[in-house]
């Protein structure tokens, strides 16, 4: 018999369905990890193997992410990088990673994952572009699998070097025909394309300053051989902007789509720079966009466009993006920037609490291709997150306790669960013994930054 859950007596349950229901009293029922009722506490079954009594929390879909460096989270705040843009602070924290291990790669992705949970996501991607030292993407789906959470992980790549042109050194990139090879491998390892899948593999080759024209076109080819899809970074500053008219003789968009990377299949990680023709092109073609505010004001890559995309249909998630450039992996504080950072550019109704929160749902669901994530209703999988509205940092806030989890502070997430397991309950990880796996990864942050 399939394991139920029922969830009752929630102050308020978003449900991001077609009528964007919020259920006052409301609750959720599930069966083997799927959903089969959503509604009023009382008119839900009475019992379930396990019942969780969400008196006083709001309950939202779970959170989506859809850009992410997992193993910078062992290089946050590394004071070479505090205060360049994005190209010198790359070039400082290049050498760093260099010096990744394996193992370095488990324990930051179970710290960087473990972050995310906690901050009510239950579906993430990951973008991992460099494996020095006999790293694998399969450090990642290893910690993935062991910590619960639903991955969508991306194989990168870097193959032009800093003396072709490229901006990363010679010694972080690899020969093209060895990264099509072990992109291919891990499709047919660990892809899985069927609904409620907890493991898919996308392929994304780093960026237009880090690979060649041909791999980008090359795996554009296999990712739709394959039927997956395809991740890069794009226009995230001017510079980048420049260096794509420099080297292709085109704007980053143009670029894109001469390489055959847009399409429904594709999401571009930042965007910042994109210009109302490339806007355009992606609204036209359903190319997805991963928004990362935090990161873009860190590195003051300026204040992407999100407004004038949603507006015209472009799909936009968001993401919190590496840890050394946004130093917090905590997905709702990014779902805080997104509404404030498009009111400094364009005014307080530009975006509401609700938008950026659909923006973290529905949106995140679309840009990874899933029909089956992003909204609690019959049918969808049972990844919630439930939050304590009775917390200090929501006193006073009792008239739009949905609202309220957008413009006050960031809160953790009391419960949530994925698959209809339970993986943060009472505030905590449930999966994994995070002090241990935090001390770990403190030491290895040590070693990898100062060698000891």
């Amino acid at each position: 018999m399939s394991r139920t859950l029922l969830v009752k007596n929630a102050r308020v349950l978003v449900t991001m369905d077609d009528r964007r229901r919020e259920i006052k009293d409301g609750g959720l029922f599930a069966e083997g990890g799927r959903l089969v009722a959503v509604g009023p506490s009382n008119e839900l079954p009475a019992t379930a193997d396990e019942v969780l009594d969400l008196t006083g929390h709001v309950v939202i879909p779970g959170l989506v992410n859809t850009h992410h460096h997992m193993f910078q989270s062992l290089t946050r705040a590394v004071p070479a990088a505090q205060d360049v843009e994005l190209f010198g602070w790359l070039e400082r924290l290049y050498p760093i990673w260099a010096r990744l291990t394996p193992e370095m790669i488990r324990v930051s992705a179970l710290v960087a994952m473990a972050e995310l949970m906690l901050s009510g996501c239950t579906t993430s991607s990951d973008h991992l572009y460099l494996f020095p030292n006999g790293c694998r993407l399969d450090d990642t789906l290893e910690a993935a699998e062991r910590i619960g959470l639903r991955f969508h992980a991306t194989r990168g790549s870097m193959s032009v070097g800093h003396s072709a042109g490229g901006l990363p050194p010679d010694s972080l990139v690899e020969r093209e025909a060895d990264i099509l090879k072990d992109t291919q491998r891990v499709i047919e390892a660990y892809h899985d394309a069927s609904r409620f899948a907890m493991r898919r593999i996308a392929v994304a080759p780093c960026s237009p300053f880090s690979v060649s024209r041909d791999l980008m076109r090359e795996s554009a080819a296999l990712a739709r051989a394959f039927e997956v899809s395809m991740h890069t970074h794009l226009a995230e500053n001017t510079n980048d902007v420049d260096y794509s008219r420099e080297k292709f003789g085109m704007t980053p968009a143009e670029y894109a789509e001469d390489a055959g990377w847009l399409g429904r299949d594709v999401w571009h990680a930042h965007c910042v720079q994109l210009d109302d023709a490339g806007i355009n092109r992606f609204a036209v073609t359903g190319t997805g966009v991963a928004h990362c505010p935090c990161s873009n004001m860190r590195l003051a890559s300026g204040i992407a466009p999100i407004c004038r995309m949603h507006a015209k249909g472009v799909p936009v998630g968001l993401g919190v993006d590496g840890s050394a450039s946004n130093d917090s992996g905590h997905l709702l504080a990014e779902v805080r920037q997104t509404m404030l950072l498009q009111r400094v550019s364009q005014g307080p109704a530009a975006m509401s609490a609700r938008t950026a929160l659909e923006l973290a749902t529905l949106g995140g669901a679309q840009v990874l291709n899933r029909d089956d994530i992003g909204a609690l209703a019959p049918g969808m999988a049972a990844d919630f997150a439930a939050f304590d509205v009775r917390e200090i940092g929501f006193g006073g806030a009792g008239h739009d306790p949905v609202a309220a989890l957008v413009f006050c502070a960031p809160a953790t997430a009391a419960c949530s669960a994925i698959n209809g397991r339970i993986v943060v309950r009472d505030g905590r990880i449930a999966t994994v013994d995070l002090p241990v796996v935090l001390e770990e990864h403190n030491r290895l942050a040590r070693v990898l930054v100062t060698g000891g």
